[in-house]
């Protein structure tokens, strides 16, 4: 592995190639990643960068966020078969028939989807920055908001704000046992649970603290003195337990028993270190997206992009 390593940032430097990697990657390939973290995160690295390859190590969605921002870049996923359960379950033609149902309603956008998604869009947001995006239309406004109605549940909670839900949602978020959770905290009564805001309503109702998985590293690192089940996909622990190197950490249980026991997400870990060095070498798979849809789709992450500053 760790002549792989060695291969990959040779390549990366021969080619002027930054590596993104997301918190669910593989603990190796955070490890070789030039920057690792969330949506917001790498959508805003992704924006700045001056690498002329974006070797993107998450998500399809992701790469193609990062194509949206560079098109004149080449953008690589390691495998093409790193979807998005909660992208898969909104279809542009769907979403597109749903919002001619509900005319004169500003449209937000979950990152967790497809550019043809974002395309019909007025604004897209990310579990970081939800709340400030939402905060930032005015009340006399009807929203919609898609994909992932976990999120939206907990957005409406927090702002008071009335939204029409998509009906999607995220496979690893809602994997969480609350039985078996609350049996841990039995068990571990001074760990403190925080979580990730596509999680059920119930799982939430047992956390200390609500944030994206950049918000949940930043709460762990002010609090390191504490102790933490962390309701989130298992692979943040990673880069967590980097950063307070002292401070016990447990990922919250599944309902299904798997290798780790906790949640993972099939789609994230499909990337392998392999596949990250041989699409750089070869740069495929490579990310397109239609002018059409990319001139759309960039209209509302940059207004995104704008707010959070």
């Amino acid at each position: 592995m760790a002549f792989l390593k060695d291969k990959i940032q040779q390549l990366k430097e021969k080619k002027n190639a930054i590596i993104l990697a997301h918190y669910y990657q593989a603990p190796e390939i955070q490890d070789v990643a030039d920057y690792v973290g969330d949506s917001l995160g790498l959508s805003q690295k992704a924006a700045e960068t001056n690498a002329d390859i974006i070797v993107f190590a998450g998500v399809h969605f992701m790469a193609e966020t990062a194509k949206i921002l560079n098109p004149s870049k080449t953008v690589v996923l390691p495998d093409l078969e790193a979807g998005c359960s909660l992208a898969e379950s909104c279809s542009a033609n769907d979403f597109s028939e749903y919002i001619k149902g509900h005319p004169d309603h500003v449209v937000v956008t979950y990152i967790n989807c497809s550019a043809e998604v974002k395309a019909l869009t007025d604004i897209v947001c990310t579990s970081s920055n939800a709340l400030q995006i939402i905060s930032s239309i005015p009340k006399d406004k009807p929203i919609i908001f898609a994909p992932d109605r976990n999120l939206g549940k907990y957005i409406m909670a927090k702002t008071g704000r009335d939204m029409l839900l998509w009906d999607g949602s995220c496979i690893v978020h809602e994997a969480f046992s609350i039985e078996k959770l609350l049996k841990l905290h039995q068990e571990y009564p001074d760990y403190k649970i925080i979580a990730h805001p596509e999680s059920e309503e119930h799982i939430l109702k047992t956390a200390t603290y609500i944030g994206s998985t950049a918000g949940m590293i930043n709460y762990v690192k002010q609090h390191a003195h504490q102790k933490f089940i962390v309701a989130t996909e298992a692979g943040i622990l990673h880069k967590m337990q980097q950063e307070v190197p002292n401070t016990e950490l447990i990922p919250a249980p599944a309902k299904e028993d798997n290798t780790c026991a906790c949640s993972e997400c099939g789609y994230m870990k499909v990337n392998t270190l392999q596949k990250l060095y041989d699409c750089l070498k070869i740069e495929s798979p490579q990310i397109e997206v239609s002018n059409d849809v990319r001139d759309k789709a960039l209209i509302p992450i940059e207004r995104m992009l704008e707010l959070s500053k």
